[in-house]
């Protein structure tokens, strides 16, 4: 299985509307419904995990359910959301002689997209994940055991589009560890001359 193959090319993933420049929309939020859907779906699957036992819905309901969100939520986002909100998309591709290559796209450009959109695309791509794994921990913390495994698939679903989105953000060629030494690293700098400004 091969991975790490980058495609930088212009690729026409966008409406042909979107590409040609009919819809400009200043500052405005583009694409409403993308939005709507990258939130619903999330924020849905978290809301069912959450409330199933208070309204006293059997467990395995509860669990096809959120299941069937999360597997929606992955869909959209990998397939909609990322492509129209920031510009970036990922898949596997199996070649004829059976060789599996990962395929990490950015729309070149990427200064289209609305700053809003690309904001709350990445917040909630970030939060899923981590308030997932907060679960994770509170249902082996509480013995509710019975619920793990659909916390594990929630953090590997949303696990698996953050990754995928880091890697077509950042680039295949660059590993992860260097981005986030690079990001400490300026961050760090940035605080030791604002604080030597200070003196």
């Amino acid at each position: 299985m091969t991975t790490d193959e980058n495609n930088d090319e212009d690729v026409s993933l966008f409406d042909a509307e979107e590409d040609s420049g009919k819809r400009s929309k200043k500052g405005g939020v583009k694409h409403p419904v993308a939005l709507f859907f990258l939130l619903f779906f999330r924020v849905s699957a978290l809301l069912v995990y959450l409330f199933c036992e208070i309204f006293g819905a059997s467990s395995i309901s509860s669990m096809v359910c959120i299941i069937l969100l999360l597997s929606a939520d992955f869909w959209t986002v990998k397939n909609i959301s990322g492509r129209l909100l920031v510009g970036l998309r990922w898949w596997n591709q199996v070649d004829d002689d059976g060789k599996s290559t990962w395929i990490y796209e950015s729309r070149k450009g990427a200064a289209k997209a609305s700053g809003s959109e690309s904001r709350l695309f990445w917040l909630s791509l970030v939060v899923a994940p981590v308030l997932w794994s907060i679960l994770s921990f509170t249902s082996l913390i509480y013995f509710r055991i019975k619920w793990l495994p659909v916390v594990v698939m929630a953090m590997v679903l949303n696990g698996a589009n953050l990754y995928g989105y880091v890697k077509c953000k950042f680039g295949s060629k660059t590993s992860l560890k260097t981005v986030a030494t690079n990001y400490f690293g300026r961050q760090f700098l940035k605080q030791a001359l604002s604080k030597e400004e200070e003196s």
